[in-house]
C-alpha cells in the first residue's frame, strides 16, 4: 500500500520550518546554565618562594653544565695551552728575566683566572641563549620577582666557573706551585669572589643583547682586554702610565695580583725575585694590602649584581 503525502512539495518544505522555529524557540525559552570557570590562584611572593625560585634557577644552570660534557673540556683547553705550551716553549727564553723561577709557575695565577674567566661569561650567555629560543618568557611569567632569576643565574655561573677554578688549583703540583692547606684555601676563595663577579659583569651584558652572535661577538671583544690588561701574564709594576690606569680599573686585576702575591709567598724565593714578579698593586705610593684587594672584587660583584637587576627589569 502506497501513502501519496497531501499538498505539494513547497506546502511540505513550510512545516518543516515551522516545526524547527518552535523547536529552536522552546530551546531558546531554556534558561541557561552558568559556565563553571576553575579558579586560579597565584601564589604569593614570600621570602621561602623567591629562595626557592632562586634554587631552582642555580639548579638548572649546574644541570645544564654537567650534562654537556664537551663543554667542560673544551673550556679547559685554552688555559691548558697557555700554562703547558707556551709557558713551556717561553721558559727558556725568559729564564733570566725570572731569576730562574719557572714561567709556568709564574703564569699559574694568571691561568687560574682564564679559567674562571672564561667560565663565567660562557654562563651569563645562557640568558641571551634563553630569550633567543623562548624559554625567558616562561621564567619571566612566574611570580617570582626578576631579581631571584638573575641571583640564581649569577650563582649558578659562578658554582660552574669555581668549579672549572678547582680543576686547575688541582695541577699546581705540576707547575711548582705547593698543596699548602692556606694557600689552596685562599687562591679557592678568591676565585669565588672573581667567578661571581664576572658572572654579574656578564650577565649585565647580555640582559640588553637579542642575539647569541652579538653575544660572542662582544664576549670576544672584552674578554681578552680583560685578561691581559689585568697582569696576568707580566709584572703589573714600571708600566707605562696609560696601562697603570687601565690595569688598576680591570677587575681581574684584583683576582689575579692576590692570588699571584699568596703563590710567591709560599715559594722559596730571594726578596729581590718577590719583589720583582710579584710587586703588589699600589694606588699611587700607597701598597694596597690583599684583604683590600679582595674586598674590591667583593664590591665590584655586589655593584655589577644591582646593575644586572636594574637592567634586567627593564628588559622586555
Amino acid at each position: 500500500m502506497t501513502v501519496t503525502p497531501k499538498g505539494t512539495p513547497e506546502d511540505m518544505y513550510q512545516d518543516v520550518s515551522v516545526a524547527g522555529d518552535r523547536a529552536a524557540g522552546s530551546r531558546d525559552e531554556t534558561p541557561a546554565r552558568p559556565l563553571r570557570v576553575a579558579a586560579v590562584r597565584v601564589p604569593e611572593r614570600t621570602p621561602a618562594s623567591e629562595l626557592r625560585a632562586v634554587k631552582v634557577v642555580w639548579q638548572r644552570e649546574i644541570i645544564r653544565f654537567f650534562n654537556g660534557r664537551l663543554r667542560i673540556l673544551t673550556s679547559l683547553v685554552q688555559p691548558f695551552l697557555f700554562l703547558f705550551v707556551l709557558g713551556t716553549g717561553l721558559t727558556q727564553l725568559t729564564s733570566g728575566g725570572t731569576g730562574g723561577i719557572n714561567l709556568r709557575t709564574f703564569l699559574y695565577p694568571g691561568i687560574l683566572a682564564m679559567a674562571v674567566l672564561f667560565t663565567a661569561m660562557s654562563s651569563a650567555a645562557s640568558i641571551v641563549w634563553d630569550r633567543e629560543f623562548g624559554f625567558l618568557r616562561e621564567m619571566l611569567v612566574a611570580p617570582v620577582s626578576r631579581a631571584s632569576i638573575v641571583i640564581g643565574k649569577c650563582l649558578g655561573g659562578a658554582t660552574v666557573a669555581a668549579f672549572q677554578g678547582l680543576v686547575v688549583i688541582c695541577i699546581a703540583g705540576a707547575v711548582g706551585v705547593p698543596y699548602a692547606p692556606g694557600l689552596m684555601l685562599g687562591v679557592f676563595g678568591i676565585q669565588v669572589l672573581l667567578a661571581f663577579t664576572i658572572t654579574a659583569f656578564g650577565v649585565t651584558m647580555s640582559v640588553r643583547v637579542r642575539e647569541m652572535q652579538s653575544f660572542m661577538a662582544l664576549n670576544q671583544l672584552l674578554i681578552m682586554p680583560l685578561y691581559f690588561m689585568s697582569g696576568a701574564m707580566f709584572p703589573a709594576s714600571n708600566l707605562p702610565t696609560w696601562l697603570t690606569v687601565v690595569n688598576r680599573i680591570d677587575p681581574l686585576s684584583y683576582a689575579v695580583d692576590p692570588i699571584r702575591r699568596l703563590v710567591f709567598a709560599h715559594l722559596d724565593l730571594s726578596a729581590a725575585v718577590r719583589a720583582r714578579l710579584a710587586p703588589g698593586m699600589t694606588w699611587g705610593s700607597w701598597h694596597v694590602p690583599i684583604p683590600v684587594e679582595v674586598a674590591v672584587l667583593a664590591a665590584l660583584g655586589l655593584a655589577l649584581l644591582v646593575s644586572a637587576i636594574i637592567q634586567f627589569r627593564r628588559a622586555d
